[in-house]
């Protein structure tokens, strides 16, 4: 039986497909040629044991990684079809029928080695309503939800989730410590969160809590927005499959971003600590489990984190 893909069109899309983003730029996948295929697999050894006990936060990666191959080989007019969450993958992809790639895939495309999370402050000016209308279709398309934030009420109280969870777990040593590895004491050449990438140390007065991965302090906050666009992202299920699809919604979502101009950043906070999550199900009155938080807004590009190269990702 001969070879699905050609083995460098497959090396080029795991090229980009590196590229998606991870919690803690921790980069958990592993690609695996094969007769029939690729397989898009979590990397056992690099599942954070204090933030993510579970692997949930890995099967996203996973799945915003399997997202970015699809969409790589689409724009070489190679797409494929997929199949998630079976024989232990995270996510399968196998040949579909050759055709040219859409302008709308193209476009997306160019955005993969653009898009990056922006820790820094956001401008206070609107978005448009029709980008709005454009980033919860993104998320529609891969089976996903994008419900945003509206009322001040409403913002204050996923405000509060985040900063309340931030604050359980910075309480937690492990999770410190875990931290600093994936920042402060991380390989910046390949993986984790530089400092250049890091954004300011976190300001009481700000709205949003953000991470603290060891960004500058400030007597006063440079972001005051009070009123940030907010948005939550989940899917129509809480399994492992379904953490995998939230992935691929969350990269279409951020790629569609990038493309209409816009920064993002994301809060995970409230994810990881199970009564947060819980309690922003409740508020935004959802049957399922939330995925992530996003702010979207207008900023200037600031750092892009580094990635491990092709080969330390691709089994053997």
């Amino acid at each position: 039986m001969t070879p699905t893909w050609e083995r460098d069109t497959f090396l080029a899309a795991v090229g980009d497909a590196v590229w998606a983003p991870s919690i803690h730029n921790s980069q958990p996948w592993r690609f695996r040629y094969t007769r029939e295929g690729v397989d898009v697999l979590v990397d056992p050894g690099r599942v954070l044991a204090a933030c993510d006990p579970d692997g949930r936060a890995a099967r996203v990666s996973c799945g915003a990684a399997a997202y970015t191959l699809r969409l790589a080989l689409a724009a070489a007019g190679e797409p494929a079809q997929y199949t998630i969450g079976r024989d232990g993958v995270a996510a399968r992809l196998t040949p579909g029928r050759t055709r040219r790639a859409t302008p709308a895939e193209l476009r997306l495309h160019r955005q993969i080695r653009r898009r990056h999370t922006n820790r820094f402050p956001f401008a206070d000016n609107p978005v448009e309503p029709a980008a709005l209308a454009a980033l919860a279709d993104a998320a529609g398309q891969e089976g996903g939800w994008l419900q945003f934030v509206t009322g001040e009420a409403d913002l204050n109280g996923v405000a509060e989730l985040i900063r309340g969870a931030d604050g359980r777990l910075s309480a937690d040593p492990a999770y410190v410590a875990e931290l600093s590895a994936w920042s402060r004491g991380a390989d910046h050449r390949v993986e984790g969160v530089h400092p250049e990438a890091a954004g300011d140390a976190p300001h009481p007065a700000e709205l949003l809590h953000r991470r603290d991965f060891g960004g500058p302090e400030h007597d006063a906050t440079r972001d005051p927005t009070h009123a940030p666009l907010v948005a939550v992202l989940g899917v129509h299920g809480d399994g492992p499959a379904d953490e995998v699809r939230a992935g691929m919604a969350l990269q279409r979502v951020l790629l569609c971003a990038a493309d209409l101009g816009l920064a993002v950043a994301m809060f995970s906070q409230p994810i990881e600590v199970p009564a947060a999550r819980e309690g922003l199900r409740r508020l935004l009155d959802r049957p399922h489990l939330p995925q992530m938080v996003l702010r979207f807004g207008y900023a200037p590009t600031t750092c892009y984190t580094n990635r491990r190269p092709v080969a330390d990702v691709v089994e053997p």
